[in-house]
């Protein structure tokens, strides 16, 4: 069936509120691969409470508005929706501790066609516990069995990576064990951690998911570009192509674009892209 646009243009989000110790944010860090070494002094900041720092994106796991897509007065078909994009921009240091609160609110629907389904863009702005605004978050979630509803509000769009040679490039191993501890933060859908759930669903085995590649490529732009310092990353929006599963190496393609970084992202054993049309903002 179509969205129903009437009652996504009102939804109202009640304003959530999470509040979380230097533990979490080491447990975020370790979800993505920080501290695969555990002497490289470059990571270590991120896993360790002497001079710990957050990783930006653990902000995707905060003030998680939940499985709302779920209610019937949406018109979504859940077992058809699928993460489609993922933008973040940074505008102060997230705390390594503390009480972050956050109200989201739709921001539009793309509608593609009766037979080629629709995205919903959803947003949240995270604030600290004095209201400075942290990160604004957008998330689109592209419902494949729900088109021919009707667009309203802003569309949002990313652009294509560079056809040149990548600038640079690095690959990470994803550890066997990512997703059962990345479900840790916030998602524990138990389709990233049942054998037979994840079967039923038509995968050979429990995927990834794809907030942890996501953060996997902060990690790799900070690595490559950023000397490991995580108040220089402004933004991070890319989309997501196809599934990734632990214990697989992604390589990550980056270029230098002006005052930003344009990047992408293969799994390595199967050639398959599953990262595109990247983008970082980064500041001096």
């Amino acid at each position: 069936m179509p969205l129903q646009l009437d009652n996504l243009q009102n939804w109202v989000f009640p304003e959530k509120s999470t509040t979380y110790a230097d533990r979490d944010t080491m447990l975020y860090a370790l979800s993505l691969g920080f501290g695969e070494d555990p002497c490289d002094a470059r990571e270590l900041p991120y896993v360790y409470e002497e001079g710990l720092r957050s990783v930006p994106t653990m902000g995707a796991v905060l003030c998680h508005p939940g499985a709302w897509l779920t209610d019937p007065r949406t018109g979504a078909t859940r077992s058809k929706v699928v993460h489609g994009e993922q933008r973040m921009t940074f505008h102060a240091p997230l705390p390594v501790q503390g009480t972050v609160s956050a109200r989201s609110r739709v921001m539009g629907v793309q509608d593609k066609g009766a037979d080629k389904g629709a995205i919903i863009h959803l947003q949240r702005e995270i604030r600290g516990a004095d209201g400075e605004l942290l990160i604004t978050l957008r998330h689109s979630s592209f419902c494949r069995a729900d088109g021919g509803c009707g667009s309203f509000g802003q569309a949002l769009e990313l652009g294509a990576v560079p056809e040149r040679p990548a600038d640079r490039s690095v690959e990470l191993k994803i550890l066997p064990q990512a997703a059962l501890i990345y479900r840790l933060n916030v998602d524990r859908n138990p389709l990233h951690a049942d054998p037979q759930k994840a079967q039923a669903a038509g995968f050979a085995r429990p995927p990834l998911h794809g907030l942890c590649t996501y953060g996997m490529a902060a990690r790799a732009l900070l690595g490559l570009w950023l000397g490991h310092d995580s108040a220089r990353l402004g933004s991070l929006d890319t989309r997501f192509s196809a599934s990734v599963f632990p214990g697989e190496t992604l390589r990550f393609e980056t270029w230098q674009q002006g005052r930003g970084l344009a990047f992408r992202a293969f799994v390595k054993e199967r050639g398959v892209k599953v990262l595109d049309c990247g983008w970082a903002d980064i500041r001096d």
